[in-house]
């Protein structure tokens, strides 16, 4: 939540005093609390510690997406975010394995301390090769008020539409992953093992969406592939929902369309946030931030709902996976 939140903070800052500050500011803000974390005697200043490494971590989702338009413009946005897009989802991946082997070999503490240690490593990088993006036309309107950014940008129908469509999306596909994870050991009772490499079906989905996302860039319309995409996702979570109600219920018959919407949503998301940053001019930071922000609180919301309605049959799953494709269709 912490996260969502300042992605709105993040991509505004960046509209009026340019790129390079708000994510130096912001690297060192995550560094600091890392370390604070890790120095940690109590809960309080384990989750004080941990609410500024969020805050820090923030930035990057954001401005990230902004500097690519920046450097590459409009025209080629959706295949560099569609890259970037692909390039994140190997964090999930990565991050596990070298976790528990510093948790088992060096104790809790070493995981935010090698964190630490990488963000040093990232803002030394960024200080000395990262130069100012923001473009000159941009740079000379600062004396907008963060509200009124947003008021523009969210008055705009189409600006709107591209937003909430990545966060129902994402809503449909981060509850499509918890709700397998809950089935699998809970309700077909597979060892955590399988579950890890039926699993691998949602990152290849994910990758090969992105991937298809770049390939059709520029060929086909950005309102075009939003539109696939969503259709793509009702499809599934309908056939999702049918096999489900017949009682055939088998690892496959919740992977296959797990594959399926992580598909889609790799097919969409590059062309929402694209479509969002094109449409904001010199509002393009503002822009990114609202749409990681609806990307991040869609996941959010979808789960926490089936949290709150799960009673360990597929049906709750089903529910809320289809009230998120549907909404973003």
């Amino acid at each position: 939540f912490t996260m969502a939140v300042l992605t709105l903070v993040y991509g505004s800052l960046s509209d009026r005093y340019g790129r390079r500050p708000v994510l130096l500011a912001s690297i060192l803000l995550f560094i600091c609390g890392c370390v604070l974390a890790a120095l940690a005697d109590n809960i309080w200043m384990l989750i004080a510690g941990r609410l500024i490494q969020a805050a820090g971590g923030a930035c990057g989702l954001s401005l990230a997406r902004t500097i690519a338009r920046d450097v590459f413009g409009t025209d080629g946005l959706v295949k560099v975010i569609a890259y970037l897009l692909m390039a994140y989802s190997m964090g999930p991946l990565v991050a596990p394995p070298i976790g528990g082997f510093l948790v088992d070999g060096f104790g809790w503490r070493s995981v935010l301390i090698f964190a630490a240690v990488i963000g040093g490593i990232v803002g030394l990088l960024s200080y000395f090769t990262l130069y100012e993006t923001r473009p000159a036309a941009d740079a000379s309107d600062r004396r907008r008020s963060l509200a009124s950014g947003y008021r523009q940008l969210l008055g705009d129908a189409r600006f709107t539409a591209l937003v909430l469509q990545s966060g129902l999306c994402s809503g449909a596909f981060f509850t499509m992953a918890t709700g397998a994870s809950v089935l699998m050991k809970d309700y077909l009772h597979r060892p955590a093992s399988e579950y890890g490499l039926y699993f691998m079906l949602f990152p290849v989905g994910y990758w090969l969406g992105n991937l298809t996302s770049s390939k059709l860039s520029g060929r086909v319309s950005v309102e075009t592939m939003v539109l696939a995409g969503s259709i793509l996702l009702v499809v599934t979570a309908l056939g999702f929902s049918a096999l489900v109600l017949a009682g055939n219920i088998v690892p496959l018959t919740i992977f296959i369309p797990g594959f399926f919407i992580t598909f889609a949503q790799g097919i969409a998301l590059p062309n929402t946030q694209a479509g969002a940053i094109r449409l904001a001019g010199s509002l393009a930071g503002t822009a990114s931030g609202i749409g990681v922000f609806c990307q991040l609180f869609g996941a959010a919301l979808f789960t926490q709902c089936y949290g709150l309605i799960a009673d360990g049959t597929p049906v709750p799953l089903i529910l809320v996976v289809s009230i998120a494709s549907v909404l973003s269709f």
